[in-house]
């Protein structure tokens, strides 16, 4: 297995010592996870469904009507939207008029509520999440979260601050790169494999999941 420093001069040698600095973004505190209030975690799970396969910047341009139109995505109002809010998100122009993604955010309201109710906030819940657990975390997200899998759940996840991968291709070039992996991980074993290099590459030099899968990234084209 690669060192993360032999890595780290790759991306060096192509961005220069500047540019990596300016690539690299840390992860929030447990602390400030924790004041992350309900509405802000299911709008962010809501944003980045409807980012999945769509133009992102026809999204932030009307995010202002999603948010007027999901009442602030307060959980607890968007968990219980019956059949006629349903009908009516569907006509809404303020938003993407997409059925299978409006409903996908009330199922996501539901799961909102629900870690809430066990962990006392969703904030509490995802700032108690292990970086050494990650891959289990993806899984919590694809089997009770609704459209929160693969590359979905890992925007949720950076953009909201969790400490984070994201395989994007230049990760998944860099990974077989270094001999993690032979080819893009998909299956159960292989994202096993990157989550162990991941624990190695955090324990030898004291960075982040989201330093070094920028790190990764910066090193290859993808």
């Amino acid at each position: 297995m690669e060192a993360l420093d032999k890595i780290y001069q790759r991306a060096v040698n192509r961005h220069g010592a500047e540019g990596v600095q300016a690539g690299l973004m840390k992860p929030k505190s447990a602390a400030a996870l924790k004041k992350i209030s309900n509405d802000r975690w299911l709008a962010q799970m809501t944003k980045s469904v409807f980012q999945a396969g769509f133009v992102w910047k026809v999204i932030e341009a009307k995010w202002p009507g999603f948010e007027e139109a999901f009442d602030g995505f307060d959980p607890h109002r968007v968990a219980f939207y019956s059949d006629d809010d349903l009908a009516r998100l569907v006509s809404d122009a303020r938003i993407v008029r997409n059925g299978a993604k409006i409903r996908a955010t009330v199922e996501n309201a539901r799961f909102v509520v629900e870690l809430a109710k066990t962990h006392g906030s969703a904030g509490a819940f995802f700032a108690a999440s292990k970086p050494e657990n990650y891959i289990d975390l993806l899984d919590l997200l694809k089997k009770q979260g609704s459209r929160l899998s693969g590359m979905s759940a890992q925007y949720f996840l950076r953009f909201s601050g969790v400490d984070s991968w994201i395989m994007s291709s230049s990760v998944a070039a860099a990974l077989i790169a270094a001999g993690i992996v032979d080819k893009p991980p998909t299956s159960r074993k292989a994202l096993g494999q990157v989550q162990e290099a991941f624990t190695l590459w955090r324990r030898e030099s004291g960075r982040s999941l989201t330093e070094i899968s920028r790190i990764l990234a910066l090193s290859c084209d993808g």
